[in-house]
């Protein structure tokens, strides 16, 4: 099954289309690429996603646990690198407002980085994660 179709619209945009659910993606070619810079680039989607996929992977272990991470969040840095441009590096630094035991942070952290796009993403792209517990 086709997960999702892509259309560019000129202007250096794109509109994606997840078909099962019709959730829209917008993106934009950044500023300093000719672009306008008005929406997520596409490597901005790919680094975003490696927070996403962390936090999702975290939260099927946390809802197996029977334990709520609801208002978890992680802000993410991507950086760039030049000859060829591509991601050289992205930071997620994790803010967990939770005070739950040792053991059970290990878990969640664990759990997150061994997230599907975690793995699928190039071993030249360093990855720094950061968990900030409360």
């Amino acid at each position: 099954m086709i997960t999702s179709n892509v259309t560019y619209k000129g202007a250096l945009r794109t509109v994606s289309v997840h078909l099962r659910s019709g959730n829209e993606i917008i993106t934009d070619a950044p500023v300093d690429n000719n672009g306008k810079g008005e929406a997520f680039s596409p490597t901005d989607t790919v680094a975003t996603a490696l927070a996403s996929c962390m936090l999702t992977i975290m939260g099927v272990k946390a809802n197996a646990k029977d334990i709520n991470i609801e208002g978890a969040s992680a802000d993410v840095t991507k950086t760039m690198g030049v000859s060829p441009r591509r991601i050289t590096k992205v930071d997620v630094v994790f803010e967990l407002p939770f005070s739950f035991d040792e053991a059970t942070k290990t878990i969640l952290e664990r759990a997150a980085l061994t997230c599907p796009v975690f793995y699928s993403l190039h071993s030249d792209i360093e990855k720094n994660v950061t968990f900030n517990w409360l």
